[in-house]
């Protein structure tokens, strides 16, 4: 069995495994690589390897925007939504123009969901705020 063979049933057997919380993390993972590749793609010219880079982020941002519970999550699922049209929007961007500004936007958002992620899912609760009414 070869190497990369291996690593690929590796992945699988992880996502199948993972629950939600860290799913979540891998997506934002997933996010970040693309993104990374797709910014030295551009540096180096290759302009079908970037485009190719920059569709499978919004892939990712794609199924995370539309596995959002709006019912349930209200006004962080709100926000969350409108954050990943955001995200989009700066995808398609530099896509088309093949800027890496708005590829380091999104990547810099994207860190920081993952961060507060890690936290959530690490069990370090994120601190609630307590509505004084």
């Amino acid at each position: 069995m070869s190497v990369h063979l291996a690593y690929q049933q590796y992945k699988e057997v992880q996502v199948k495994t993972a629950n939600n919380g860290k799913l979540v993390l891998m997506l934002y993972q997933g996010i970040v690589k693309f993104l990374r590749l797709a910014k030295k793609y551009i540096e180096d010219g290759n302009i079908e390897a970037a485009n190719e880079n920059l569709i499978k982020a919004q892939k990712i941002i794609n199924e995370l925007s539309a596995n959002l519970d709006r019912e349930k999550g209200r006004e962080i699922a709100g926000n969350l939504f409108r954050l990943y049209q955001f995200m989009n929007s700066q995808l398609i961007r530099a896509n088309i123009k093949k800027e890496i500004a708005p590829i380091e936007i999104v990547e810099e958002m994207t860190i920081e969901l993952l961060e507060t992620w890690k936290q959530i899912v690490n069990g370090k609760q994120v601190k609630k705020v307590e509505e004084n009414e």
